[in-house]
């Protein structure tokens, strides 16, 4: 007679302890991870993580990783011209912060030893370069980019608005009579306010090129 098999619970690994901690964070934001959380989302026992894991930063060096990874970088390797390249890049990675906002403060503090993290960087670095900016300031722009699409990601202009006219009284804010009307405009007006201020910083660059290649 043949015994019937034992159900088998899926596989502890690096990338399942990564996604549930992902997930966790999306949902409920950084404090709510911890390793006892996170091993009985996962259905373990807490000390089955540190196979994986020494510590929860590590579990939150790794989530930041993971979205780091998300961010397309071919536009660095396939033909466009920096402008461009730099444009397409900065709007992937803010879709991706734009998905997992809460793991943002994670992401500022930079990429440390972080894998994705730094191969985001050594490309916009080694793009720029190649298109014949100086070192100094292939490294001012990868900076410059990373302060604007993160601060871009940290918070929502037209979400800071409450939804009531009452609160916009003209007596003292003459000029805010249709702020109560931001917050349902929110993903509209946030993204305008992106793409103006990304095209702007943009053609602040091109200017310094263009004086670039005429001294060149």
């Amino acid at each position: 007679m043949c015994a019937m098999a034992r159900p088998r619970k899926p596989l502890l690994s690096t990338d399942r302890i990564v996604e549930t901690a992902r997930t966790l964070v999306d949902a409920e934001g950084l404090a709510a991870l911890s390793t006892r959380r996170l091993a009985a989302e996962l259905g373990v026992s807490g000390p089955s993580l540190y196979n994986h894991f020494r510590t929860k930063d590590q579990i939150l060096e790794a989530v930041a990783d993971s979205v780091s990874a998300q961010v397309e970088l071919s536009m660095f390797e396939d033909g466009r011209d920096w402008r461009t390249a730099l444009h397409d890049w900065a709007v992937s990675y803010r879709a991706a912060l734009r998905d997992h906002p809460n793991i943002v403060p994670v992401l500022a503090r930079g990429p440390g030893r972080r894998p994705a993290g730094l191969r985001l960087a050594d490309a916009v670095f080694g793009a720029m370069v190649r298109a014949g900016w100086p070192p100094s300031q292939a490294t001012s722009i990868g900076a410059l980019m990373r302060y604007f699409i993160m601060g871009s990601a940290l918070g929502s202009f037209a979400g800071g608005f409450v939804d009531d006219e009452s609160a916009y009284d003209p007596a003292d804010y003459p000029h805010l009579g249709q702020a109560h009307l931001l917050a349902e405009q929110q993903e509209k007006i946030d993204e305008r306010a992106f793409e103006t201020g990304l095209g702007a910083l943009l053609d602040g660059l091109a200017v310094q090129y263009a004086g670039l290649v005429r001294e060149g």
